[in-house]
């Protein structure tokens, strides 16, 4: 039997998220504000038995001298931020810092500590840095370009393992390894992932990592057997006329995240006094925006405005449903290698349809441009993000939409510093001002593959220039950046910027290669 075998491995702890671990310890916790940042008490470490810290929580909680925070601090350890002790070296190329940066960023699995919400995994990866501490999902795309660009192949091919590792032992990957993300995914990069080894590796690499591909295949189009009414959906997969199957962003619960706990029970309170929406609907909407790394965007508002008028269930993305084609193209072939035409014929007959309903359901014909689809209200939505741009990068769009996208990314998007992500300024990360490493190579490659290379190259100008500049001034690789006012550091978003890191450093390398 082909495929990648996972080496004999054990967690040393069950999949049990901190807020069903601790229960009231954590929901008390994370509604006292003892921390700035929610994550903090997620990804905390027990100094003993969590079955005696809750007793012993319970047994003193109502005492009247007992203090919440002296009591977290005395029987937990506080995770640390990543790189804070490096010294970075601001007369050096950029380029020359991130090849340090790879080690600094890198984690053992001898080093994963054990007894908090952290999933051990069986090879070194890569992290992004900052309060992600952990290996993210479609961050490590992004930064396995870079690792590409410096000849780090070995730890390509073990992060890949570790995301093989994680299909196997949890039918699919998560947003990172930590228990409190084992009910969502992020954006489906894996089949990239094996795309970008096997340029390296070879066509076997396709045969090594099918079964995981096509196990992570079944989750997103986890569904009914039998015929759906069209525009009905279950779970990640929405049901369209004539057999047309595309799909949505999903989380398999409806409660706060506790990563970002007393942000999601305050803004549940907020909509449900506004709209009268139920805290629970509210909770699925946030944690769907979190599956699509867009966390957040006025892109999965019905306001653009308004927070609390979140509704990502109702949203077809047009990104996600580029990725799956790409994922079916790709089993396809790795079927076709295995002399198994049949399974080859059929995916390759499901990438088909699906383009056809990526044609017929995100071409917006009124602005020339790749629009998001609400298929509860069964028309586009009114967010115009760069997602747009993502047929491009998968060589799906025509020829003739092609140059609209062109012209509306170079007239609307594209600014000194780079590309936006939306137009629109709300405060939300995802939103104008910012700019992000990931959307930026998406559309650089995409605008390369229809040979706007003066479009891409004024985009990469801009991108690494601004990047350069950065680095100049605060020696520092950012997890975003203000693309609108170069002089100004990007905000918005649930935490203070990051700085690290994985994506920036990864995208940083290979965009600076190629032009060179």
């Amino acid at each position: 039997m082909y495929g990648f075998v996972a080496p004999s491995f054990t967690y040393g702890q069950a999949h049990i998220s901190p807020e069903e671990l601790y229960g009231t310890l954590f929901r008390d916790v994370q509604s006292s504000h003892i921390f700035s940042d929610s994550k903090t008490f997620a990804d905390a470490i027990p100094l003993e038995d969590p079955v005696l810290i809750i007793e012993r929580y319970h047994r003193e909680k109502d005492e009247p001298d007992f203090d919440m925070e002296a009591f977290v601090r005395g029987h937990f350890r506080m995770p640390g931020h990543i790189a804070s002790e490096f010294i970075s070296d601001k007369s050096e190329p950029v380029s020359d810092h991130v090849g340090k940066l790879w080690s600094v960023l890198t984690r053992q699995p001898e080093n994963q500590e054990r007894g908090g919400s952290l999933i051990p995994l069986p090879h070194p990866y890569v992290v992004p840095g900052g309060r992600f501490r952990e290996i993210y999902y479609w961050d490590s795309y992004f930064t396995m370009l870079g690792l590409k660009e410096s000849g780090r192949a070995e730890l390509i091919e073990n992060m890949l393992n570790n995301f093989a590792y994680l299909v196997d032992t949890l039918g699919f990957i998560p947003t990172a390894n930590r228990t409190y993300y084992l009910s969502r995914s992020q954006p489906p990069f894996f089949s990239l992932m094996v795309r970008l080894f096997s340029d390296m590796e070879g066509k076997k690499v396709l045969k090594r990592y099918l079964p995981q591909m096509q196990k992570e295949y079944d989750y997103w189009m986890d569904g009914c057997q039998e015929p759906c009414e069209p525009f009905t959906a279950h779970r990640r997969l929405v049901y369209l006329p004539d057999g047309a199957l595309l799909n949505r962003y999903w989380d398999d619960k409806a409660t706060p995240r506790p990563e970002s706990y007393s942000e999601d029970t305050h803004l549940a309170q907020e909509v449900s006094e506004k709209y009268g929406t139920p805290a629970d609907e509210v909770y699925r909407h946030i944690r769907a925006a979190a599956e699509s790394g867009w966390d957040f965007s006025s892109r999965w508002f019905a306001d653009e405005t308004d927070f609390a008028s979140i509704h990502t269930t109702d949203i077809l993305p047009i990104d996600l449903n580029c990725l799956l084609y790409h994922l079916e193209k790709t089993i396809a072939e790795a079927y076709l290698l295995c002399d198994n035409r049949r399974m080859h014929l059929l995916y390759e007959e499901k990438a088909r349809q699906r383009n056809i309903a990526i044609q017929t359901y995100f071409w917006d014909e009124s602005k020339h441009y790749y629009m998001d689809y609400d298929f509860r209200k069964r028309d586009f939505t009114k967010a115009i993000t760069i997602a747009g741009a993502f047929p491009l990068f998968f060589k799906l769009a025509p020829k003739p939409h092609s140059h609209y996208v062109r012209a509306y990314i170079r007239l609307n998007f594209l600014k000194s510093g780079g590309l936006l992500t939306t137009m629109v300024r709300t405060g939300q990360q995802w939103d104008a001002p910012n700019g992000w490493a990931p959307l930026q190579w998406v559309v650089y490659k995409g605008l390369r593959n229809y040979n706007f290379h003066r479009t891409a190259n004024e985009l990469s100008d801009e991108w690494l220039g601004l990047i350069e500049k950065e680095f100049r001034h605060s020696g520092k690789m950012l997890e975003k950046y203000n693309v609108s006012d170069t002089n100004l550091i990007a905000g918005g978003g649930e935490y203070e910027i990051q700085e690290g890191f994985g994506w920036t450093n990864g995208v940083y390398l290979r965009m600076k290669n190629r032009r060179n």
